[in-house]
């Protein structure tokens, strides 16, 4: 004997996954959408300063330069530690701030290598980055077991990359872009999967918005990272 509570049962089953999966599917646009806006800000500044020799001279021909260069990590931890208390709308300013900062900062690299190879390496960082996101998002396998080894990696690329800017070993430079290019496209693939799983639909409008920016705000700094790793390798000088 056929149970139609059964079948109702069921029929709101269906119609609340598809529901879930609607929703899901608009974070995850919300959040590559400001990750994309975010990579055209810095796009943009980097290449006004670097078109602009009243800007980049007094910057990178003094001790400002250093500034610049570390304002983005300064960004990085400022984001982590205010990440529970800030709004949505203060989320968003920083995410913005810190892609003009992060773009001004990357000025240097419209003035050491060529268009066309910036051009070729962008394009190999977000083939790269795209296959790995989507394999974050589409695996079952749980990717927190590799969280700890990427983020011991993660530690020894920033902590080497800091000393080298002192040093200037080539040497150096070479395992960091090696061991960095792999650590990043690991955290792109973690940093995805953890974006998906820490969706819910129930979650009012305020921490959606939230949860967008800071996923926006993860899945930019891999694919940064990822873009200037590789221009050690693919990146010709002017």
């Amino acid at each position: 004997m056929n149970n139609p509570n059964l079948g109702y049962r069921m029929g709101t089953g269906v119609q609340a996954g598809a529901i879930y999966d609607e929703g899901l599917r608009r974070h995850m646009l919300r959040v590559y959408n400001y990750m994309g806006l975010g990579l055209v800000v810095t796009g943009l500044v980097a290449l006004a300063v670097a078109s602009t020799p009243a800007l980049y001279v007094p910057i990178f021909s003094s001790p400002l330069k250093w500034v610049v260069m570390l304002a983005p990590l300064a960004f990085v931890m400022l984001f982590s530690f205010k990440m529970q208390t800030m709004s949505a709308a203060s989320a968003q300013a920083m995410f913005w701030a810190f892609c003009a900062v992060m773009g001004l900062s990357l000025a240097s690299v419209f003035l050491v290598f060529t268009g066309t190879s910036i051009a070729r390496t962008f394009f190999i960082a977000a083939t790269m980055f795209g296959a790995t996101s989507l394999y974050g998002y589409t695996t079952k396998r749980d990717l927190t077991q590799l969280s700890s080894f990427l983020i011991m990696g993660l530690i020894g690329v920033v902590i080497a990359s800091l000393v080298n800017l002192f040093l200037g070993s080539s040497a150096l430079q070479f395992a960091i872009s090696v061991i960095g290019i792999f650590v990043f496209i690991g955290l792109t693939a973690w940093d995805t999967q953890t974006i998906k799983e820490q969706y819910a639909e129930n979650f009012d409008a305020e921490s959606q918005q939230k949860l967008a920016v800071f996923g926006a705000f993860s899945l930019y700094l891999n694919f940064i990272n990822i873009f200037q790793l590789l221009l050690n390798f693919t990146g010709e000088r002017e």
